[in-house]
């Protein structure tokens, strides 16, 4: 037999290949994953299917543990299926408590909120499209949340909007490939917002090492206390500022203020009580190109035309000066 480097992948398509295939299959590999079990299937779909059909806002309270992976993620599917991106915010919301499995969260849609008491593992938001996560430590917890983990790793890989709300510190490659969601998060580790595109982000606390690498657009405030952020920031696309502009503060506060009120988070709530003093701990982050990019639709807007008119005047005058 060829090693698999010499494979001829035209046999491949080759109908007795494929029948070959099909003999040495053994059934008993297959993975079964008993979706039929999952906590969305047994729990979640019949306690909302009334709600569906009514086209009502409804709730619903649940324990949550490693076992329950994508918590939510089949539950969201139906929603898009049924509602597309019609719904509000909070329409329909899972409380939960416990520990959030693997990509608790992932790829929920707009209209579907899932708030967790307690912590989640990695992948936390995967995929995020529209939808609203929020991550808070028991009330009773002994621990600072902003000096304790709360997330694991690549929480909001590849998120494209909505909004995510971590009261505590996320783990490695925190929102890489984010598109377009908003998240705030107490601290990170290495590999923040790597390759990110677009969205917001906000960290009240340190991050690890090679801090927005390869990121492309969207913008980041963090609140650089000690005066190290610059230690820890891939420059090679991104520049760093004091958060002077009168927009980006407002952006920043107004961002805070839901935080809070959707965490109640201690931190972020000393951070408002004086804000105009705080504020100058905090960086902004953004990408050289996109920084070009925002300006010049800023400059062609208050020429008075539409905002899509700006957008493509400002790629056109960009793409002149390459």
């Amino acid at each position: 037999m060829k090693e698999d480097a010499d494979i001829d992948l035209s046999s491949l398509l080759n109908p007795s290949y494929a029948k070959a295939a099909i003999r040495h299959h053994d059934p008993k590999s297959d993975y079964r994953f008993h979706l039929k079990n999952s906590i969305d299937e047994k729990v979640l779909l019949p306690s909302f299917a009334q709600a569906f059909a009514d086209h009502q806002p409804h709730s619903v309270s649940i324990h949550v543990s490693s076992m329950n992976r994508t918590t939510g993620t089949i539950l969201g599917s139906v929603i898009t299926e049924t509602f597309g991106n019609t719904l509000a915010d909070d329409t329909y919301t899972v409380n939960c408590e416990g520990g959030g499995g693997q990509s608790f969260g992932a790829f929920i849609p707009k209209g579907l909120t899932m708030r967790l008491v307690g912590d989640a593992n990695d992948h936390v938001g995967k995929g995020l499209s529209g939808g609203k996560i929020i991550v808070v430590p028991h009330p009773d917890a002994p621990f600072q949340a902003d000096r304790n983990m709360i997330i694991g790793n690549v929480a909001l890989y590849g998120a494209t909007g909505g909004t995510a709300y971590f009261t505590g510190i996320a783990g490695e490659r925190f929102c890489v490939r984010n598109s377009g969601a908003t998240a705030v998060v107490e601290g990170c580790g290495d590999h923040g917002l790597e390759y990110m595109t677009g969205g917001r982000a906000v960290i009240l606390g340190d991050v690890g090492k090679n801090f927005a690498a390869g990121m492309s657009g969207g913008v980041a405030y963090v609140l650089d206390g000690n005066h190290e952020l610059y230690k820890k920031l891939n420059k090679s696309l991104v520049s760093m500022s004091e958060v002077n502009d009168k927009y980006d503060r407002q952006e920043l506060r107004t961002i805070l203020e839901d935080y809070v009120k959707e965490t109640g988070s201690l931190k972020a709530s000393e951070i408002l009580a004086d804000f105009d003093q705080s504020v100058t701990l905090f960086k902004k982050i953004i990408p050289n190109d996109y920084a070009k990019m925002m300006s010049l639709i800023g400059r062609f807007e208050e020429t008075g035309i539409s905002r899509e008119n700006a957008q493509l005047e400002a790629f056109l005058e960009l793409k002149k000066g390459a």
